[in-house]
């Protein structure tokens, strides 16, 4: 099967690998967004996928867009048999989509259709979901609308955080993606209309959605916390210094005031929420390095002291 791939992250490179590793597939072309400036220098950077592609010498195809009839030329003329599409980042048009013989196919992390759009796996850990997976669906003009040819799940354990869950999804879908692919060749796979009233929307996480409200519930706060890590960090504010908070975990004590730093110790700093409390572990002063609470107030306990209120 001639197989063009289209991905950017490290998530859709796990699924390049796959395939590269497959006997029976052969890889013509790989397409992934334009280098990014990225780093402190903000040197342009290749995504994963490129990066690969690169090392196993495949053409790469870095167009801004899709929607110029240049480059759908150019993408019908390398007469795929299919297009496999994981976290791309850019909107398949039409004729992209009709260009190879068996159409377009997406590797997309969540159970559809819950959780369609940019951040599935930050958006069901945010929500407390219990359980997600790998979708895999031919793909159509809609945004993750697709009928579906593959679901795989697995749950969500109550210290996931998207790192490990990005890791765990990676690992369920690479497998799902081989097999669905030998399906299609066959003639076998089954396609399953999705249920649009039980969709829900994951949009994109944004910096600002990062900002600890301590007034919510401590349940809230730890899902946001896992939710956010690696990307974009939770945080709070302590005068004019900003604190990423990675790990935390919940504790019944209560505080007068949500925000209000309970007790700091080597367990950790408890800190008073609209409801119960959160006990950080793991948190990260400006221009610091991530460290564990203990050490932290080794050096800078006076910043922590009971009484103190952050988010101000």
């Amino acid at each position: 099967m001639r197989v063009l791939f289209a991905g950017t992250p490290d998530f859709a490179a796990a699924h390049l690998q796959a395939l590269l590793d497959a006997s029976d597939i052969s890889v013509i072309g790989v397409y992934s967004q334009p280098d990014r400036p990225a780093g402190r220098g903000k040197k342009l950077t290749a995504s994963s996928v490129k990066k690969l592609a690169l090392e196993h010498q495949l053409p790469v195809f870095q167009p801004q867009s899709l929607k110029d009839p240049e480059q759908q030329r150019i993408l019908a003329e390398l007469q795929a048999d299919i297009m496999v599409v994981v976290a791309y980042g850019l909107i398949l048009p039409q004729a992209v989509l009709d260009a190879p013989r068996l159409g377009c196919i997406n590797v997309h992390a969540s159970i559809l259709p819950r959780w369609r759009g940019a951040a599935p796996i930050q958006r069901a850990i945010e929500a407390g979901d219990s359980e997600t997976g790998v979708t895999i669906m031919q793909m159509d003009a809609g945004l993750d609308t697709g009928d579906m040819l593959s679901i795989s799940r697995c749950k969500i354990d109550d210290s996931e955080t998207s790192a490990s869950l990005h890791s765990k999804l990676a690992q369920l879908g690479a497998p799902a993606l081989l097999h669905t692919l030998e399906s299609l060749a066959r003639g076998l796979a089954v396609a399953v209309e999705q249920d649009d009233q039980l969709s829900c929307y994951a949009a994109k996480i944004t910096k600002q959605e990062a900002l600890i409200d301590w007034s919510q519930p401590a349940l809230k706060l730890d899902r946001q916390i896992r939710a956010f890590n690696p990307f974009p960090a939770a945080y709070t504010i302590l005068g004019e210094l900003r604190i990423k908070i990675w790990q935390a975990e919940l504790t019944s004590a209560s505080g007068l005031v949500p925000g209000q730093i309970i007790s700091a110790d080597n367990a950790g700093i408890q800190v008073s929420c609209g409801e119960q409390s959160l006990l950080l572990s793991e948190i990260q002063l400006p221009g610091k390095a991530r460290m564990a609470v203990s050490e932290v107030l080794k050096s800078r306990g006076e910043l922590f002291a009971p009484s103190t209120l952050l988010g101000s």
